[in-house]
């Protein structure tokens, strides 16, 4: 079968003057074979991403009457495989993310920066990816430890690119909020906040490039982002970090992602207490208000003058607090207090949403609700939070690395040939019925999956070298074997 490298290749436009040395009997069979054959290799890419497969590493698999066929490529990846997984992803969003200035009046790039133009702002490409999104503050993220476990400094480079373009148009963009105000800023989230989605996932980030030395100086911004989360965001009278919308105290699942793992991070580079005090705080605060011990599962909101509502447990909602938890746990000193209740959270949190997992190693859009369709970015936080808990030695690989390593086969089908994250939810406010959250649109455009899935494929690289256990495949399945245990398979010999 072609490779989906090639794949991915073929599907770029072959323009004629790309061809114009090209023998013209040689050139129109090449745009015949485009033309016909490329539409049988999708399908072919298509057909293997939703089977039925069976299990390679079962070598007596068309033999072995107790071996059936998955949904899914039920099977041990190689480390070379999650690798190019990721590369792919790196290499689409390298095309799909542009570094550009242009005037939203015209569409044309702008290139002279010497005086402002009042309708300048970034170029968000067709797939609408702008560098400072929130989401993109995640792809960056997760491009640093790509590049840290792969050892490929290309993924650094990706950040490194994004952060060098915000401190190369900083400055011209500042001329113009002097000049023009800022609400028609194409960098107003960095000259003024006004929320954590303008903020704190990129404020993680930064912060993270800054510690491993990858890109510019930005501690301007990210002081001025600090200085926005823990001082000006709105807050609930306890201190939970909050939103005014859409009631006029409203707690969201996602502002753990938003604004936690920053005021961690801020601990972690500044070593004021009272950021790492913060961030434990408001994971304590925001579990009071939004966990369901019963289910294990985070809901998507909570409004202060309401709060014995129904609950909607959305997917994302849990997968925002699990990353973020992950986030703070890697940077929280040992000894510090709320350390142990954070990763018990974490605990009871995996434990609750690993019950969910489906047939097909997703998870629903409704976490609870098995009629709501399979969604990728949750998956992939949760595969990731599982993973990353697995080697961190948070929880047993037992049980929990074979529904980490389950999730990443069914997550891996959702990386097409382009290197596009498939089937991931599109933005989703905090909502008060399920018709809504049932209908939530799906798209290669919801940057959400896309840093999710590099992170989960990162942690199941990091599994799969794990010296603390080995992985066997033993009666057509696999289990994670703490290196010390001695089992025994004498009654099936």
């Amino acid at each position: 079968m072609m490779s989906d490298q090639f794949v991915g290749r073929a599907l770029r436009p072959t323009s004629d003057e790309n061809l114009s040395g090209i023998n013209p009997d040689l050139h129109r069979t090449m745009k015949t074979l485009l033309r016909f054959v490329l539409p049988l290799v999708l399908v072919a890419v298509s057909a293997r991403a939703e089977g039925p497969h069976r299990n390679r590493d079962n070598k007596n698999a068309l033999k072995d009457s107790a071996e059936g066929t998955y949904p899914i490529p039920y099977q041990l990846p190689t480390v070379a495989e999650v690798t190019e997984s990721l590369t792919r992803i790196r290499n689409y969003l390298d095309v799909a993310a542009p570094t550009r200035v242009i005037d939203s009046a015209t569409g044309k790039e702008i290139t002279d920066f010497t005086n402002p133009v009042e309708t300048a702002i970034l170029d968000r490409g067709e797939m609408e990816f702008s560098p400072l999104q929130y989401e993109m503050g995640v792809v960056d993220s997760a491009m640093l430890r790509a590049a840290d476990v792969t050892g490929d400094t290309k993924f650094a480079d990706y950040t490194k690119k994004h952060l060098q373009f915000i401190a190369d148009r900083l400055p011209y963009f500042e001329a113009g909020v002097k000049k023009f105000g800022p609400d028609k800023s194409g960098m107003r989230s960095v000259l003024e906040p006004r929320a954590l989605d303008d903020c704190g996932s990129m404020a993680a980030a930064l912060i993270r490039a800054r510690v491993a030395k990858v890109g510019p100086d930005l501690k301007t911004v990210i002081d001025r982002w600090a200085d926005w989360i823990a001082h000006k965001q709105f807050r609930m009278k306890d201190g939970t970090l909050a939103r005014q919308r859409p009631q006029a105290q409203s707690l969201w699942a996602d502002d753990a992602y938003m604004g936690v793992p920053a005021l961690a991070e801020m601990g972690r580079l500044t070593g004021d207490k009272a950021y790492f005090d913060d961030a434990v705080k408001q994971i304590g605060l925001m579990s009071e208000k939004l966990f369901n011990p019963k289910l294990g599962l985070y809901a998507h909101g909570y409004n202060a003058h309401n709060p014995d509502a129904p609950q909607f447990y959305w997917g994302r909602a849990t997968g925002w607090i699990v990353v973020a938890m992950c986030d703070v746990l890697d940077v929280l000193p040992k000894d510090h207090p709320g350390r142990e209740k954070v990763l018990n959270q974490l605990r009871a949190t995996l434990k609750g949403l690993a019950q969910y997992q489906s047939g097909s190693g997703f998870w629903h859009q409704m976490v609870d609700r098995n009629d709501s369709y399979l969604e990728t970015s949750a998956t992939a936080m949760f595969v990731y939070g599982l993973a990353h808990a697995v080697n961190e030695g948070w929880i047993s690989p037992t049980t929990y690395g074979s529904i980490a390593l389950a999730g990443w086969c069914g997550l891996a089908t959702k990386v097409n040939a382009q290197g596009q994250i498939e089937g991931g939810c599109v933005g989703t406010t905090f909502a008060s019925d399920q018709v809504y959250y049932y209908n939530r649109p799906v798209s290669t455009k919801a940057l959400h999956g896309y840093g999710t899935t590099m992170l989960a494929g990162v942690e199941t690289i990091r599994m799969l070298k794990n010296p603390a256990f080995v992985i066997d495949y033993k009666l057509r399945t696999y289990h994670f074997v703490p290196k010390d245990a001695q089992t025994s398979y004498r009654e099936h010999l």
